[in-house]
């Protein structure tokens, strides 16, 4: 992690404990977004998401889980990166993502949601995506000259 970012972690857990009961619906309103604001992404996904919809729940509740200590899953979120390079994500497409799921995750939690919960998660994704991107980025050198 950055050294001098601080997580508002009492505003993650709160938020994602908020819409946990509901995370069937936060997957669909997350990938209904995402197809609708880059619908070039699509492809890369399978016809049938029930697992992809599985597995990024999955992501999330580990993160959930881990916020405490964020060091521990590091090397997680670096092989996550690397693996994403495989399936066609580029760059490019992290910050999308993380604005389609703040607002899917603002949707889903309705009047519960607030700005201290916004910003928290900003900051939360993208600790997360630069991890994620940082191990893409020991694949790509190897693709390339491949």
């Amino acid at each position: 992690m950055e050294p001098g970012l601080t997580l508002d972690l009492d505003a993650l857990e709160t938020s994602f404990d908020a819409v946990a009961p509901r995370g069937d619906e936060l997957m669909d309103v997350f990938y209904t977004r995402l197809f609708e604001a880059a619908p070039a992404v699509r492809p890369l996904f399978p016809q049938d998401m029930r697992k992809q919809k599985t597995m990024l729940l999955g992501a999330l509740v580990l993160l959930r889980k881990s916020l405490r200590d964020l060091e521990a899953i590091v090397p997680k979120l670096r092989e996550l990166g690397a693996r994403h390079v495989a399936y066609g994500a580029q760059p490019e497409h992290y910050p999308v993502v993380g604005a389609v799921l703040i607002a899917s995750l603002a949707e889903v939690a309705g009047d519960a949601w607030s700005p201290r919960f916004e910003h928290a998660w900003t900051t939360a994704y993208g600790i997360v995506a630069a991890t994620m991107l940082a191990g893409a980025a020991e694949v790509e050198p190897a693709r390339l000259a491949a």
